[in-house]
């Protein structure tokens, strides 16, 4: 009789272990979702805190698929495959589920045994019109497991700091190899991301030399804010000469082109198409990040007529520069 209720004991301890999540012996599946685009240590940290809710976690992570992402949220950078293979390669997931849904059912988390889900605690809002937040449902029949965001990093602000600073990233992808077709960039905002990133080294060589000749008059005596306000002054002046120079430089060879255009058009469409060689590139449309109105006019100049204008007209960058 002893020996009975030993055994009885043993099997509702078993009960109590598969049962309770915070039990060693109990495997709980967690359950998190995404699009984990731009795959950062925000995303990492997050599913660290989902793998370490239970002493025994299996973490299956779910990833949007392209066609609901771009549906319900916008275009990401990196494509689904990237964003899986991204997630396959993180040491806190051991399941990756692709094509996850946008929002969480009842079916779903029977279909794949899932015990509880894991996201930060802010309502997610549901874009597809089933509720006001995505994980209502989980809420509500007490499945949820809250997580904390890591401040300072999401996939926008990575986003945003590319955007800012688009030009440099152009520019460095130019000097890379990538034609300014790959980039998305006309053939005149390419010359104008080249003079103004002539101009900022210039601008950083002669801050550079003032630096230097403040120290030099510093120690013969010089008093420093009489030399800082006539350096400034001397260093303003070379500056807005040079550029006003390049400006003259850019104005003359557009008139000249111009002037070249409307001359071709005036002797007849036959002369255009022997000698304007229109062909499927004047009829591309780049992106121009600066949006600048001017560039109307720009993506329409021939190239080859431009370089030999831009040629011609050295000599006056030469006089003004």
């Amino acid at each position: 009789m002893e020996e009975k209720h030993q055994n009885s004991n043993k099997l509702c301890d078993t009960a109590r272990s598969c049962s309770d999540p915070s039990s060693a012996d109990r495997l709980v599946r967690v359950y998190a979702d995404g699009i984990y685009d731009l795959f950062h240590f925000g995303h990492a940290r997050s599913l660290e805190q989902a793998k370490k809710s239970f002493p025994n976690t299996y973490l299956l992570v779910g990833c949007c698929n392209d066609e609901t992402t771009h549906n319900y949220k916008g275009k990401t950078v990196m494509t689904e495959s990237e964003r899986y293979e991204s997630l396959r390669h993180c040491k806190w997931v051991d399941e990756v589920i692709p094509d996850a849904p946008w929002v969480i059912t009842h079916e779903f988390l029977d279909k794949h045994n899932i015990d509880y889900v894991a996201h930060d605690s802010l309502p997610y809002a549901d874009a597809s019109g089933a509720g006001k937040d995505v994980y209502e449902f989980v809420k509500s029949i007490g499945k949820f497991k809250e997580t904390k965001r890591t401040d300072g990093i999401s996939t926008s602000d990575i986003i945003m700091r590319i955007v800012k600073d688009y030009n440099q990233y152009v520019m460095r992808n130019l000097d890379r190899g990538y034609t300014r077709k790959e980039l998305g960039v006309s053939y005149v905002k390419e010359k104008r991301l080249r003079v103004n990133m002539r101009l900022k080294k210039l601008h950083d060589k002669v801050k550079e030399h003032q630096e230097k000749i403040q120290t030099v008059a510093k120690t013969a005596g010089m008093h420093r804010d009489e030399w800082v306000e006539n350096a400034d002054r001397w260093v303003a002046g070379f500056l807005e000469m040079f550029e006003e120079g390049c400006h003259k430089m850019g104005t003359a060879i557009r008139d000249r082109i111009q002037e070249r255009l409307r001359g071709q058009q005036s002797e007849g469409p036959t002369y255009m198409l022997q000698n304007g060689n229109k062909n499927d590139d004047d009829e591309e449309e780049y992106y121009d990040h600066d949006d600048d109105s001017e560039d109307e006019d720009d993506e329409y100049y021939d190239e080859e007529q431009y370089e030999e204008e831009e040629k011609r007209m050295n000599g006056l960058s030469h006089s003004h520069c």
